[in-house]
């Protein structure tokens, strides 16, 4: 196996460094893409796994001015390595988040919501009553888009795939606030036409699938309506007919939060904006963390494993 558990030393701390106590690091499909080698981001070998984190500060370099002891932090970018119990990284790494939301939902607050909070933000002017439609819907991002919509008076239409529990998986979203929720077979039925007999068609729709699924969300679309592709778990190539370029002009654009810190990395208002916007929701008990199942370290490989079967809704968080 690529992965292994080592003990290393903690290195010494700079002036500009801060030792951070991991407390819990989610395991994301990004994750295990750039162990394969498959991501456009590879760190340089040997390196520690996990984009995503929270920590508490436990010591700072003497010329670090925005942290202190007991603070909470999360990576500023990926790439951090936050598969680890602790670790000292620069300060311009790091960004502090409040200690009073709860540790999952820091945990998991860096990659998910962001993805979420960015497409509904970004690529259409969407207001109270506006409609979106998304596949994966059980996705983090899906369970977050569908939070962050509720939030704002938008409504969600969520495509899932058919499974056993699907009843349990449906009752699930629509306690999270999902208007509807329909299996990809269900997009190809006249009984579609009933859910916008009382909301209006998407005006963007946000895949993380490909292939099939892409095409029939697509037909739904309002005119000049944007697809978002921000992911391929069917590792097929997004397929549009002619007809809805010419007769609907549709918009295709991609997404990945990545370029987005990079293009705002001098931008530090818009990051502060985002973030406070998500923990006020978090606060306010407007957005959780995603369906998380809770393991220790020692137990990374069950928890990889587990990560990689199909069907499943629930997040593995190691803690640390």
């Amino acid at each position: 196996s690529l992965l292994r558990l080592k003990d290393l030393e903690v290195p010494k701390l700079g002036d500009s460094d801060v030792h951070v106590k991991m407390l819990a690091a989610p395991i994301n499909p990004a994750d295990i893409n750039m162990i394969q080698g498959t991501y456009p981001l590879l760190s340089p070998l040997p390196a520690v796994g996990g984009n995503e984190g929270v920590g508490e500060v436990l010591e700072v370099g003497r010329r670090v001015t925005a942290l202190k002891p007991g603070d909470w932090v999360i990576p500023a970018d990926a790439g951090l390595g936050t598969w680890r119990t602790r670790g000292v990284f620069p300060e311009e790494m790091l960004l502090k988040v409040p200690s009073d939301i709860p540790v999952l939902c820091a945990a998991t607050l860096s990659v998910n919501p962001c993805t979420a909070f960015r497409m509904l933000a970004d690529f259409e002017s969407l207001a109270p009553g506006d409609s979106v439609i998304q596949n994966a819907a059980n996705s983090g991002v899906g369970q977050a888009v569908i939070q962050i919509a509720r939030a704002s008076g938008i409504k969600t239409i969520n495509v899932v795939r058919d499974r056993p529990d699907l009843p349990k998986l449906v009752e699930r979203l629509m306690a999270l606030g999902a208007d509807h929720v329909v299996t990809e077979e269900m997009l190809r039925k006249p009984e579609m036409k009933d859910i916008f007999k009382s909301i209006p068609r998407p005006r963007l729709a946000l895949n993380c699938v490909g292939g099939k699924s892409t095409t029939e969300m697509l037909r739904h679309l309002q005119p000049k309506g944007t697809v978002v592709t921000y992911g391929g778990m069917a590792k097929q190539p997004v397929m549009v007919p002619v007809s809805a370029f010419i007769f609907r002009d549709v918009r295709l654009r991609g997404f990945w939060m990545t370029q987005w810190r990079k293009d705002h990395a001098q931008d530090q208002g818009s990051v502060a904006g985002m973030m406070d916007a998500l923990c006020q929701l978090i606060r306010r008990g407007q957005l959780t963390a995603p369906a998380c199942t809770e393991v220790s370290l020692q137990d990374y490989r069950a928890a990889l494993e587990a990560s990689m079967k199909p069907f499943v809704s629930s997040k593995q968080i190691l803690l640390l």
